[in-house]
């Protein structure tokens, strides 16, 4: 536990961070590279063991559930020229392979839109030299004396309610969606601006519903009235309007000046999204220091609402197709499983009653939370025998979540859990003991000792703590190294505290050296998960419910804040659905090249976040000239930026694309170096690199053939092919009599089959019969 890890650092290469404008400017952007960033983050399939730069294994941390945008080089692939150079025996075998190519050429064509993954998850790496060996003097540590008498300010997020509540930020939309949620303005508007705002608001999100483009532009204009009169709530909004070009055009300076205006006021949601452009720019000066901030607010968030800081980032669809499987278990308690589990629990089930309390305590697959009932299933499966019940009440009580807080039966329900080796438990004991809630006195030995046991038991709530305790020395002697290293441990299970204060020791360095580009992104992922998060829970009720128009307003809402998923989801909107009323564009409903640049700058972003999907469609966008003029080397741009995040599909078109001379040079070495490293990362890929090389070794050697002319004009053939079938054959009235045909024809199949094997069986039958 006191010794560093020491991990090989395995270097990436720099996210792209100027993304297209509404004129396309994405992939042209030039790519930049830092050789000097000491961190890297991997991809969580590689969370046990990895070959390090000399080839020694080294272990790595466990798996982080932060998702950050860092793209890593695939290892290059040697390919000896001799590997395409064919044998006497492969020339004999030519012409039974001319047969086979049209099929491999039809196999590697089909192939290419085959949907990549999502957002691969990461773990944090760090060597040794990524530690300060010497931090204890430094100024932003409380004084060792004073740190040690004293655990009252035991960490960032103080134990009491402060009196305003980050989640009515003068711009959310939250009380306007939600009629049970508390109003920022207290029923009553403040001023003739409040009202303004309040009004256009809700218009504008009623409109989107309906689809009335006339009722948009007239909240709209609502809407700037009372940004006009300075209320930061409208100016936000306005920003995102006028970013997004809704009823208006398109302008990102006047955006940012907005989100600028009301930020200042004290706007959150407009630091989200400033926070949010600076990053973008690289500007980590500026955006560090307002993601810490908005960290701060998210995770005091949880303790003045009472709402754990927990988020369920739905993607909507998988590759091209909707996510009918993930999208099944988020309708509440219209949900089947949800039914089965709520029928076993009232049957005495106490497993049930245990799931039901937790879906309701966090409010989990599209239900809303519900601390009353979570409390009382929680209660009932204790009295039938559930131990893991005993932590959640210890944790109600001592929240006072839906309860009166009460320390002591918290403490009494966390030994009862503790006395069951939940080791969880032993955590929230230690809190108790540095606290002196619901306890004799405080007692910083007894809480060191419960912290030990929750981290020796890989704990990472036990680690966070113990962490404090050696940072602030704290009934220790301060050791920053060591808290370092306890505070990774929860980073890596993803652990929000302690993801805040690595972030904090990154922007300080204090026990690691300062990194404001590795801060602002633990700091990002910390404030994502505040109150504002909550408008995709509201997206997604609505695309269940068909209101795909208010989905995708929401949807574009959380994409100008940064929100990868929602940037995913809201352009994945705008390439599903055909439906012009769902889409608002700058006069009057959005034209189709509004629509295809709006999708285009959306996924963008999302690829910059890590989103190898994302890029790898804006690279068919331009291979195949959808929405945008066909550009082949933009193209090779944005599959080279999905194929640096491990991307198959991405390897696989770059060695179609280096095979035809599509955008990049004629190299059919460097096809085949692709089609190899796309089997290496996917073995998925192994039917169609398989056919994609033996296409590849007719063209070496057979350049200039029919099959290889045939081949290349395959591309334009099956298109067309795809179009006749889709529309000819897939038609429900010509399926319906192909299908009754097929029918038919295996009726009689069969009928002759018996017959004759009837006849087979009784050779003699005929002769019999004539004697």
């Amino acid at each position: 536990m006191d010794q560093i890890i020491d991990c090989t650092i395995i270097q990436p290469s720099r996210a792209l961070r100027a993304g297209p404008t509404l004129a396309v400017e994405g992939p042209s952007q030039s790519r930049r590279s830092n050789t000097s960033q000491p961190l890297d983050l991997l991809p969580r399939h590689h969370h046990n063991v990895r070959p390090g730069a000399d080839g020694v294994p080294v272990r790595l941390f466990p798996p982080v559930s932060v998702a950050c945008p860092i793209f890593f080089v695939t290892p290059r692939v040697t390919v000896p020229p001799e590997d395409l150079v064919p044998s006497p025996m492969a020339r004999v075998l030519h012409r039974r392979l001319l047969l086979l190519a049209a099929a491999i050429a039809v196999a590697a064509v089909a192939s290419l839109p085959r949907p990549a993954a999502a957002v691969r998850p990461f773990v944090l790496v760090l060597s040794g030299d990524d530690f300060l060996k010497d931090s204890a003097g430094h100024p932003s540590l409380p004084s060792a004396d004073s740190a040690g008498a004293d655990a009252d300010e035991w960490d960032d997020f103080a134990d009491d309610s402060p009196a305003a509540d980050p989640l009515l930020s003068p711009s959310s939309w939250v009380p306007l969606l939600d009629p049970t949620s508390p109003s920022a303005s207290d029923d009553e508007p403040d001023s003739t601006a409040d009202a303004l705002f309040v009004a256009g608001a809700r218009a504008m999100i009623s409109a989107a519903s309906a689809g009335d483009e006339a009722a948009f532009s007239t909240a709209a204009a609502q809407i700037e009235a009372a940004a006009a009169e300075g209320h930061p709530g409208a100016q936000s909004t306005l920003a995102f309007l006028s970013g997004a070009g809704m009823t208006r055009p398109a302008s990102r300076s006047r955006a940012f000046l907005l989100h600028k205006f009301a930020a200042d006021a004290g706007d959150l949601q407009s630091k989200m999204a400033l926070a949010y452009s600076y990053f973008r720019q690289e500007m980590y000066g500026e955006a560090v220091t307002l993601y810490a901030e908005l960290a701060e607010a998210a995770l005091t968030s949880s303790l003045i609402s009472k709402e754990p800081p927990v988020i369920e980032p739905i993607r909507l669809h998988s590759g091209t197709e909707e996510n009918k499987d993930a999208l099944r278990k988020f309708r509440g308690e219209d949900d089947e499983d949800f039914q089965i589990t709520e029928y076993q629990a009232q049957r005495g089930n106490s497993a049930a009653m245990y799931k039901l309390g937790l879906l309701y305590y966090y409010g989990l697959r599209g239900l809303r939370r519900d601390y009353a009932k979570a409390f009382s299933w929680f209660s009932k499966a204790v009295e039938k025998g559930e131990t893991r019940a005993m932590e959640l009440l210890g944790e109600i009580y001592a929240r006072g979540a839906g309860v009166e807080k009460n320390y002591t039966e918290a403490y009494k329900w966390l030994t009862l859990a503790a006395k069951q080796q939940h080791y969880s438990a032993y955590n929230g004991l230690g809190y108790l003991y540095v606290k002196g809630y619901g306890v004799e006195k405080k007692n910083l030995t007894k809480a060191r000792e419960l912290f030990e046991l929750a981290a020796d038991n890989k704990e990472p709530g036990g680690h966070y703590n113990l962490g404090v305790l050696y940072l602030k020395g704290i009934g220790v002697k301060r050791d920053v190294i060591r808290a370092c290293n306890l505070f990774l441990h929860a980073v890596n299970a993803g652990q929000p505290k302690a993801i805040y204060q690595v972030a904090k020791l990154f922007q300080n360095g204090i026990g690691l050296k300062k990194n404001l580009h590795m801060a602002t992104m633990l700091y990002k992922s910390v404030a994502e998960r505040g109150p504002w998060s909550s408008l995709s829970r509201w997206a997604l009720e609505s695309y269940l419910k068909g209101d795909v128009g208010k989905a995708l307003l929401l949807y574009s809402r959380m994409a100008d804040l940064g929100y990868e998923v929602a940037q995913s989801n809201a352009a994945w909107i705008l390439d599903r659905y055909d439906d012009q009323s769902i889409c608002m564009g700058e006069s009057g409903f959005c034209t189709d090249m509004e629509r295809h640049l709006r999708a285009h700058a959306l996924w963008w972003q999302a690829s910059e976040q890590g989103n190898e999907h994302a890029a790898l469609l804006i690279g068919d966008a331009y291979y195949y000239g959808r929405g945008v003029a066909r550009d082949y080397e933009r193209a090779a741009e944005a599959y080279m930026h999905a194929q640096s995040q491990s991307n198959a599909q991405a390897m696989f078109n770059l060695g179609y694309m280096h095979e035809h001379g599509h955008g990049l040079p004629l190299d059919l070495h460097l096809a085949k170096r692709y089609y190899d490293q796309a089997v290496e990362v996917d073995s998925a890929a192994k039917l169609p690199v398989m056919l994609a090389l033996t296409s590849l070794w007719l063209r070496k050697n057979y350049a200039d053939s029919f099959m290889v002319h045939f081949i290349d004009s395959l591309p334009e053939i099956f298109p067309v092919v795809e179009e006749w079938v889709e529309d000819v054959l897939m038609d429900e009235g010509n399926a319906t009599i192909l299908t009754l045909f097929a029918c038919l024809v295996t009726v009689l199949y069969l009928r002759e089959r018996q017959r004759r094997q009837v006849a087979a069986a009784n050779p003699q039958q005929p002769d019999d019969a004539a004697m």
